[in-house]
């Protein structure tokens, strides 16, 4: 069943669980793209295939905030938002070990290796490696796991994963970068919180969604009382 947490008619952000993949892949599996594309169908009571454009995706194991377009223009204006970087995502991270400061900038340059589907970080710049920098904060600390909130400057490919992998710390559950163990549910303690985008309407205001955290015991020792179930809105 679809998460919804937030619609109008051009705009739907729902909430990603951890494992369902963002759209289609090799696997065969129910894929988000066209559980969304069923609940308009059936919301709407439209006559065969409803257009659900897809706007960005999140890793397969990783939860939280996805917005795809009702609409074709809508599409290709989030397009142009997500490209010029005029919105902002924000992620929450669990680790079992501290960063060396409670907040501050990671800055690595970053390669995609296609044979291995991961991204290999380096200190110093490196061939095609991409420029990569992301802000994080300390939220909370207990029993040994410490939450991070994250905002990323550059969008790449695994760039939260192999930058605190890459200093050390790497997220609770993902053995592809480094974690000792991982999760009961094959996920990853990496969750997409936020998403504030300008709205597809020129004069409508900015719109903010929130996802609420898998109800999972990891997540479970820290209570998220900046969720809410409707958008904040400003100008």
């Amino acid at each position: 069943m679809l998460d919804v947490l937030w619609e109008d008619n051009h705009l739907l952000f729902v909430n990603k669980p951890a494992g369902v993949p963002s759209q289609g892949d090799s696997t065969g599996d129910v894929h988000l793209l066209e559980m969304a594309e069923e609940y308009i169908r059936v919301k709407y009571k439209k006559p065969g295939a409803a257009y659900v454009g897809l706007v960005h995706r999140i890793d397969r194991p990783v939860s939280g905030v996805v917005l795809f377009a009702k609409t074709s223009k809508a599409l290709t204006r989030l397009n142009d938002i997500f490209r010029d970087k005029e919105n902002i995502k924000i992620y929450h991270a669990l680790t079992s070990i501290p960063l060396l400061e409670e907040s501050g900038t990671l800055e690595h340059y970053l390669i995609k290796d296609s044979e291995t589907h991961r991204a290999h970080a380096y200190n110093q710049p490196r061939g095609a490696a991409k420029h990569s920098v992301m802000h994080y904060k300390l939220l909370a600390s207990l029993a040994g796991r410490y939450l991070y909130e994250i905002t990323l400057e550059t969008g790449r490919f695994h760039q939260i994963r192999a930058q605190l992998s890459k200093v050390g710390c790497p997220i609770i559950g993902d053995l592809k970068y480094g974690a000792k163990n991982n999760l009961p549910d094959r996920s990853i303690a990496l969750h997409a919180h936020s998403l504030i985008t300008p709205h597809v309407v020129r004069d409508m205001p900015s719109v903010s969604v929130h996802a609420p955290y898998p109800r999972k015991q990891w997540w479970g020792l820290f209570k998220d009382d900046l969720m809410k179930k409707g958008p904040k809105k400003y100008r």
